[in-house]
């Protein structure tokens, strides 16, 4: 503001002119005045001053010629330039300081935008996290009310089931006096036959012997003897006396049966279950297996779970849901369902033991879930040629042996009788077995719920050792595996 201030004083012509008054009357010059030379022509006036030096700042402005007292600058000019140029000056550091703070409060403007933007997005993401908060809680809400919902029909469906039971309770009521008004008309009718043979002058018909070992201790906390129906209070309803279900003697086979599917392995066929433990299968199950010189393989159930495994099940009783009174054809090919009942058959049987050397484990278990075992160091069949002769080893095991004495003994079913009793003991025994006259034990008789049953013949399934004649057990499982 300065230099363009001066800039404008500033003159074309080099020249200047001094105002002489003014410096005559200047106190620091020093005026000298000459005298006129006599005889001489009178000189003009000469002026000599000593002007005190100055340092120049600023540009000098000088005019040719003539100036006026108005184009002239004067000290109060220049002061007045300076004033204004301080006060500029002040208004520019102003100006500055306040642009400094402008500068300052443009930067905190823009700080809080950013921040506000951030605000935004989080209000923004808490106020969709509350939403979807609020649509989870609903979803709840529904799944609470389908879960009430539920609750009211599973209760309504208990509430009829439990009416159904009643009702059901109250038909095996009906159907337990019909059964046991039945049995007294069996007794009745024997005994009519028997009239009937005497007057015929023929022998009248006698059971076998009953069994005469006895346990000192029954393994029921029941009385010795009890009703012909048992009733199992851990059952809805317990099954009748010698009830049986399942086909009928002269019904389809063991390989008839329809595949289950559950435990079922596709691998294979193997030799036997020992075999297929060795293949890496070391779950018990349903296995397919081909002995040697089978026709055609077999599914048989593989127990790995006791004794190191590789078990081979050939006979299984659990719930009396399958009939076990069958003929000679049924007992040689088999019957049952591999994951229930059933009974592996004999010409299967014998064509395992065939193989090699095995052994046999009996499991049986009573109606207190007490499980015992007999097991045998050597186990095979004759050919059927041969009646399907029992061959067994020495025993050993805590529930008795009760099998030895049908060692050597021919298979007998109802419609071939191999036993060494007058009578048929299949018929008496209602099942197939190596029936002696008629033997210590009836693992394929009749199942009997609850263990202790009445009977005129023992025709349960009874291991004399273990129970006696007249208690019928629970479970029992007949597995063979190679000897070690």
């Amino acid at each position: 503001m300065e230099t363009g201030l001066w800039s404008i004083l500033i003159c074309l012509s080099l020249s200047f002119s001094i105002n002489t008054e003014a410096l005559t009357k200047h106190p620091i010059l020093t005026r000298i005045r000459r005298a006129p030379e006599a005889g001489a022509e009178p000189k003009k006036c000469s002026y000599t001053f000593l002007v005190p030096e100055q340092k120049i700042t600023g540009p000098i402005c000088a005019a040719r010629g003539y100036s006026t007292d108005k184009d002239r600058v004067t000290r109060l000019d220049v002061a007045a330039v300076r004033d204004l140029l301080s006060k500029q000056r002040r208004e520019m550091e102003t100006l500055k300081l306040v642009v400094d703070v402008d500068g300052n409060l443009v930067n905190e403007m823009k700080l809080l935008r950013k921040e506000s933007r951030n605000m935004n997005s989080r209000v923004t993401q808490l106020y969709m996290q509350l939403l979807h908060e609020i649509i989870r809680k609903r979803d709840n809400s529904l799944e609470l009310a389908q879960l009430e919902t539920r609750i009211l029909n599973a209760t309504t469906e208990s509430l009829r089931l439990s009416s159904r039971y009643r009702e059901l309770e109250a038909k095996y009521a009906a159907l337990s006096a019909i059964v046991n008004n039945q049995s007294v008309i069996i007794g009745a009718l024997e005994e009519r036959c028997m009239q009937v043979y005497s007057r015929k002058q023929e022998p009248p018909l006698m059971g076998p012997p009953m069994v005469q070992v006895v346990p000192e201790n029954i393994p029921v906390n029941v009385p010795r003897f009890t009703n012909e129906i048992q009733r199992d209070n851990t059952r809805a309803f317990g099954r009748e006396r010698g009830s049986r279900s399942g086909p009928s003697p002269t019904s389809g086979t063991l390989e008839a049966q329809e595949t289950p599917h559950r435990n079922f392995s596709a691998e294979g066929p193997f030799r036997d279950c020992l075999q297929a433990q060795e293949a890496g299968h070391s779950t018990s199950g349903m296995y397919v297996i081909k002995p040697d010189e089978a026709e055609r393989p077999l599914q048989v159930w593989c127990e790995q779970g006791i004794d190191n495994g590789g078990w081979t099940v050939i006979q299984s009783r659990r719930d009396g849901s399958v009939n076990f009174f069958r003929n000679w054809d049924n007992y040689k090919s088999g019957f049952g369902n591999i994951d229930g009942e059933y009974w592996l058959g004999l010409e299967g049987i014998y064509l395992l033991g065939k193989q090699l050397d095995y052994k046999l484990l009996v499991e049986l278990e009573d109606w207190m879930g007490k499980k015992v075992y007999a097991q045998y160091n050597s186990f095979h069949l004759e050919p059927e040629s041969e009646g399907y002769r029992l061959r067994l080893g020495a025993y050993q095991g805590n529930a008795g042996d009760s099998l030895t004495s049908h060692n050597a003994k021919q298979f007998t079913t109802l419609d071939r009788d191999k036993d060494a009793f007058s009578g048929n003991c299949a018929h008496f025994h209602k099942g197939g077995w190596w029936y002696n006259a008629c033997g210590q034990t009836n693992l394929n008789g009749v199942w009997y719920n609850g263990g202790v049953y009445r009977s005129k013949f023992q025709d349960g399934i009874f291991w004399a050792d273990y129970g006696g004649g007249f208690y019928s057990m629970k479970g029992v499982r007949m597995m063979i595996r190679p000897i070690d």
